[in-house]
């Protein structure tokens, strides 16, 4: 598959997901980013357009784990209901960013509801 078309119908695909989810103060948007290495989560309220907390496999705590990509969303998960129940958040909306509800963008949603986080 040519690359630009992929892209391109994720990009459409999340375009479809955000304008049917949105973020607010009490319930805000778990947004995921998935690059080949790494793996970005961000709690975003849509009405302020801020981020209020965020995780990454890129965090020193998480990437010093030895463990495959899998376990290390599923960590990244953890982190960031960890970060979120710190907020006095429970409720979350989760925005799968484009991707398949699968492997490590699954792993995230399984590492957020075992930390507390509800959606």
């Amino acid at each position: 598959m040519n690359p630009k078309v992929k892209s391109q119908r994720r990009q459409n695909i999340r375009y479809r997901i955000r304008a049917k989810i949105s973020g607010t103060t009490a319930k805000p948007r778990l947004s995921i980013f998935r690059s080949n290495a790494d793996i970005y989560a961000q709690l975003i309220d849509d009405t302020k357009g801020v981020t209020l907390a965020a995780a990454s496999s890129r965090d020193k705590d998480i990437a010093a784990q030895k463990v495959n990509k899998s376990e290390k969303s599923k960590l990244v998960g953890a982190a960031i209901a960890r970060k979120a129940t710190e907020l006095g958040l429970k409720d979350v909306t989760f925005d799968r960013g484009g991707y398949l509800y699968h492997g490590r963008v699954k792993s995230v949603a399984d590492g957020a509801r075992e930390g507390g986080l509800q959606f």
